[in-house]
């Protein structure tokens, strides 16, 4: 198996960045949207159930057009963005971006899954008793949906880690910048003699996203036996 380069090694450091951040900034917006879903009962419920999840359905590289049209300089943001001297094409903060719309459905999939397991005599019997809503939130569903918030973070930061075709399109394959595993394995396959190299990142990848999953199962079942004492 090849030594993995300087350049290799940025790539793996991106890709763990851009997955933690995009899954820590989307959580509480995650948490939110699950609640609004498995419990409100607003307008428009629908509409926004498939906007949460078109992008589920939609190929990457659409996000990413679409993004690029959004936050292009001639884009619905571009100008606003402009004032505020703030980047977001062809940076990290791009690439943070497409990560996190790309995986935000998994997240909020998961955790409405686990809110709407609650039994709801639980969440009765504590309005019934004088709690508001914030307290019933944090008293109530906050803990029992633990694992499912864990289970959509997990969900997520491993779609983030092979994300390709949005981040490409709006953050572009910079080396050292935005160059994520997914965009130097795409870079090797397209030199040659960078076959090995290719492979060699795969590995990663895949160790990478086995680890994340071992960790996942080690916290669920140590929320299942704090639950069960």
């Amino acid at each position: 198996m090849p030594s993995l380069s300087p350049q290799d090694l940025q790539a793996i450091w991106l890709s763990i960045k851009v997955a933690g951040a995009a899954t820590l900034i989307s959580t509480p917006f995650g948490f939110g949207f699950a609640y609004l879903l498995a419990f409100a009962s607003v307008p428009g419920k629908s509409l926004l159930e498939g906007l949460v999840n078109l992008p589920l359905v939609l190929p990457p590289v659409v996000i990413g057009y679409l993004l690029l049209l959004f936050f292009g300089q001639s884009g619905f943001m571009g100008p606003l963005l402009k004032t505020l001297d703030i980047r977001i094409i062809f940076t990290l903060t791009g690439a943070i971006i497409a990560s996190a719309v790309v995986g935000f459905p998994l997240l909020v999939r998961s955790i409405r899954i686990g809110m709407e397991e609650i039994d709801i005599h639980y969440i009765q019997a504590s309005r019934t008793l004088g709690a508001g809503r914030l307290d019933t939130l944090t008293s109530i569903i906050l803990p029992l949906s633990a694992r499912a918030i864990l289970a959509g973070m997990t969900l997520m930061f491993a779609r983030s880690l092979g994300e390709f075709g949005a981040t490409i399109i709006l953050a572009g394959n910079i080396p050292g910048v935005t160059q994520t595993i997914p965009l130097a394995i795409y870079d090797y396959t397209n030199t040659p003699g960078g076959d090995s190299m290719a492979l060699a990142l795969c590995l990663v990848s895949i160790a990478l996203s086995f680890g994340v999953l071992l960790i996942s199962e080690a916290a669920r079942r140590s929320f299942r036996k704090r639950s069960a004492r």
